[in-house]
């Protein structure tokens, strides 16, 4: 036994070690490199000019300030909208079948580059967009503000809504019972009942919200116009006609600022959140003026995102888009049959998957040391700071410390330093879904494999990994989903050997071939789509699997290698 430990603790060592170093130089090294870079001048000496002169520009500060109004404008609408659409499917007795297409709907812009939104806005609300010529043009121009406000609402409002939805189902909803009996009016029954125990979740809706909103590139790159924002300025600093990376370096530093407010303000929301010693999950009261109600928001959430994406569904389809609006293949297989669109699309999957395989084992590893391990407190510690600076990180800016730090190296200009970035860019979420998934199981199943005389790698490969599946395939699939729509951080590394279709789409606005742009955006929609319908699949299968105690995926029986006999001996599931 204490021979196992010896062992275990070597290994989780190396691993630790391994991650640690890994993590070091993929992310802390190019931050670095990214405040290094703000203090040197252009012949290599160290100056605090770059800030003085950035800071002391005015369309700095208005730039800065337009990016405050617009992405917390964005966000108090989005939090609002998602507090609202997540009440209503746990509060109502809606339909099921119509709460789980209302759930679809909500969710579609996940599946989609935020650089598309912003050119679906303008072909439907623009001077000559879809729902313009049909119903009337907006009383306010589409560039600028109100398209910004626009597009980063549609854009912000699925992950505002998945942390509501999921705070909302624990949720007790026999105390609208008990506050009805108690003699509390209406609001107060809500209030108690309903906004209180979530309110923690709702303010880290708005947050995050307003952190995705204010680092975001795609869509200001889209839709901003004259409209200046943080985001523009530092693609301008860095990838503009006179590059300035003393500059640009200074304003994604200024950019960090507020991402790490963003964190400290998460922590104190934290404060607002309360368990329940027991949850029952009651049927809402009969109210169908309620379901009424909200069956009718649901229809203008619904009218409102369709009808700024329909148009991705149209224009591809029409000979000649708004001039010619009659149903035509051709505009479709012109795009589809140039073999340069395959390649950029073939870039886009490897990557994605690439990715994913790399991205989860990373963060399937540093979970372990987290939440299965005996090593100090302090290793398990470093892992939770790097998610922490992972998550608080913008894209942009860590494009560009990428760009500092790999600049001729053997990796500058390839594919391994896209993955690199995703890896390091979407680490935060996948991390906490393992650690969660560890932190749940049988926490003797290491000691019982030891007495079997299983070596501790051979214990995890053998149950730990099976009983992961689900959620190995769900990592997977936000990695992959992830990888596919990102623009932020991939926009300074990409090439013309390196092109993907994000940064495709980028270089197609400035030939204004909006038709190439939306038939991209639909491979890159049908493709998310199609991974998440396998990777749900599997997940599912995986899980059902370890509910009838046949092990998870017997299928995978022969791939794996696995002894299911010796694993059914220690696995309760």
């Amino acid at each position: 036994m204490l021979t196992f430990m010896g062992k275990e603790r070597k290994d989780l060592k190396i691993l630790y070690i391994l991650i640690t170093l890994t993590l070091g130089a993929i992310l802390l090294y190019p931050l670095a490199c990214v405040l290094f870079q703000s203090f040197l001048d252009k012949n290599g000496g160290l100056t605090f000019a770059n800030y003085v002169t950035t800071l002391s520009q005015g369309t700095f500060w208005v730039s800065l300030g337009h990016s405050f109004t617009v992405s917390g404008l964005s966000a108090l609408i989005a939090a609002a909208l998602a507090f609202i659409s997540a009440y209503g499917l746990h509060f109502t007795r809606i339909n099921p079948s119509a709460k789980k297409v209302i759930q679809i709907i909500v969710l579609l812009p996940l599946f989609l580059p935020s650089i598309t939104y912003g050119f679906a806005v303008i072909y439907s609300f623009g001077r000559l967009g879809l729902v313009s010529q049909l119903f009337g043009q907006l009383p306010f121009s589409i560039y600028g503000f109100w398209g910004l406000l626009i597009a980063d609402v549609i854009y912000t409002l699925p992950p505002a809504f998945l942390i509501l939805y999921n705070a909302f189902y624990y949720v007790d909803r026999n105390f609208v019972t008990v506050s009805k009996l108690m003699g509390d009016s209406p609001w107060q029954t809500f209030y108690i009942t309903s906004l209180r125990p979530v309110l923690g979740s709702l303010f880290s809706a708005f947050i995050l919200s307003f952190f995705l909103s204010f680092t975001d590139f795609g869509i200001p790159a889209s839709i901003a116009g004259t409209y200046s924002v943080i985001a523009i300025d530092l693609y301008m600093a860095m990838m503009g006609a006179i590059p300035n990376f003393g500059q640009g370096a200074v304003i994604a530093m200024a950019m960090l600022v507020p991402s790490i407010a963003s964190v400290m303000l998460l922590r104190f929301a934290d404060r607002f959140n309360f368990r329940y010693n027991k949850l029952s999950k009651g049927e809402p009261e009969v109210n169908r003026l309620r379901d009424g109600l909200f069956l009718g928001f649901y229809g203008l959430i619904t009218l409102a995102l369709l009808s700024v994406f329909v148009v991705m569904f149209v224009v591809p389809f029409v000979k000649q888009w708004p001039y010619q609006p009659v149903f035509s293949l051709t505009v479709i297989t012109r795009i589809l049959s140039d073999s340069s669109i395959w390649q950029v699309y073939q870039h886009s999957v490897g990557v994605a998957l690439v990715s994913a395989v790399i991205g989860t084992i990373v963060c399937f590893v540093a979970g372990l040391v987290k939440a299965r391990s005996n090593l100090s407190g302090w290793c398990q510690t470093t892992m939770d700071s790097f998610a922490m600076i992972t998550n608080t990180v913008p894209g942009m800016v860590l494009g560009i410390g990428f760009l500092f730090a790999m600049s001729g190296t053997p990796i500058a200009n390839t594919f391994t330093i896209l993955v690199l970035a995703n890896l390091v860019h979407f680490f935060t979420t996948p991390y906490m879904m393992a650690t969660s998934a560890f932190s749940k199981m049988n926490a003797g199943w290491e000691t019982t494999g030891a007495l079997m005389g299983d070596s501790w790698i051979k214990t995890v490969w053998r149950v730990i990994v099976p009983n992961s599946l689900p959620t190995i395939f769900q990592m997977l699939q936000y990695f992959f989903v992830s990888a596919m729509v990102t623009i932020s951080a991939v926009v300074f590394l990409t090439g013309a050997r390196t092109m993907l279709l994000t940064t495709k789409i980028k270089e197609l606005q400035y030939f204004e071939k909006f038709e190439e742009i939306f038939v991209l955006s639909l491979l890159v929609f049908f493709t998310n789509v199609a991974a998440k319908l396998i990777f749900d699949a599997l997940a599912s299968y995986a899980e059902k699997g370890s509910a009838t105690g046949l092990g998870p995926l017997s299928g995978l029986k022969k791939l794996l290698n696995l002894n299911w006999n010796r694993k059914s001996a220690v696995n309760p599931l």
